[in-house]
């Protein structure tokens, strides 16, 4: 019996394909012996072929992460979407629950749906993304999460960089200088959410990049609202914008284009992108750090916390404290 996962060295070194298909067999799903580890760090995804011929997707929730009410909000709030026909992917429910538990471990089942990477160049495509998200951030709005946590200058900023000085995970030579940036990146992020003041608070998916999008020639469906919180509607929609600010004001014309069509939005929120974009850069070092004992991290980051990925990241952050200082994007 695996009662408390989180302690070993690592929490998935028990979850072998016997232990897998025996969880899932538990809860109804009897597999036929194939399984699929598929691209998450942060859990672990598998697809499952089942003996009837079908297969289905099944996510072990990594062991503390969430509490039990925070993942169950997070389904409620996709089969809330699902039930407005946005084109989510919510867990399956079996005798109304969709959070299962067996052997210690947390998990849910989602009904297997392909797709392929959303192409961004073209402007009826980010159109179309920002139809949904404007859909999706109109039932966000109705009511707030109540377990779920907020993103905010704390969480992804201040939180992260202490934890990263208290463990020394930086080369001692290269810390003042990353922790002179970083006290920089928070006071520039700390100024623009000033300026811009109060702002509408809703539901987010809340890492709503291209790769958390699946597009098919019905058009797109998003998956994967692990990292649900509340926030400001903008989050949703700086991860599909890149290049120069030319680039992205294109973009972000053809996105809003589609996206008011469902839900307004406060231009006063462009001033964020860049803060933001700083906050999950320096949220981003402290995650991979504090999932160094998971076999999966050194194996799929080998350049973390080599001196070398530390220059880098005081660069990085260098050039976010020049970004946050020129104007934001502007649109009509």
């Amino acid at each position: 019996m695996l009662d408390d996962p989180d302690a070993l060295p690592h929490p998935y070194a028990l979850l072998e394909p016997g232990r897998i298909l025996d969880t899932l067999e538990a809860a109804g799903w009897r597999g036929d012996g194939r399984l699929l580890g598929l691209n998450s760090y942060e859990n672990r995804v598998y697809q499952v072929w089942l003996e009837d011929g079908g297969s289905v997707v099944a996510k072990f929730y990594r062991p503390q992460r969430w509490t039990d009410a925070q993942i169950l909000e997070e389904h409620r709030f996709t089969l809330e979407l699902a039930g407005h026909e946005i084109p989510v992917v919510p867990p399956i429910e079996v005798d109304g629950r969709t959070l299962h538990t067996h052997d210690g471990w947390r998990f849910a089942v989602y009904p297997r749906r392909g797709g392929r990477a959303p192409e961004l160049e073209d402007p009826e495509t980010l159109a179309w993304l920002g139809r949904f998200i404007g859909r999706i951030h109109a039932v966000g709005a109705i009511a707030p999460f109540r377990e779920r946590p907020v993103l905010d200058i704390d969480a992804f900023g201040r939180e992260p960089r202490d934890w990263l000085l208290q463990h020394e995970a930086l080369p001692p030579d290269l810390l003042p200088a990353w922790r002179a940036v970083v006290e920089q990146c928070i006071d520039a992020v700390q100024a623009a959410f000033d300026r811009v003041g109060p702002y509408r608070s809703i539901r987010l998916h809340g890492d709503c990049h291209a790769g958390n999008v699946l597009w098919t020639d019905d058009g797109p469906h998003f998956v994967d609202f692990d990292d649900a919180r509340t926030g400001p509607a903008v989050q949703d929609l700086w991860m599909l914008l890149s290049g120069d600010a030319q680039d992205m004001t294109r973009q972000l014309v053809e996105v809003l284009d589609g996206y008011r069509d469902f839900m307004d939005f406060d231009r006063r929120e462009l001033q964020l992108i860049e803060p933001l974009r700083t906050l999950r850069l320096i949220h981003y070092s402290a995650w991979v750090a504090r999932r160094w004992t998971d076999p999966a991290f050194p194996a799929a980051f080998p350049w973390f916390g080599t001196a070398r990925y530390w220059q880098d990241r005081i660069l990085e952050l260098r050039e976010q404290v020049a970004a946050m200082s020129e104007p934001a994007l502007q649109v009509p």
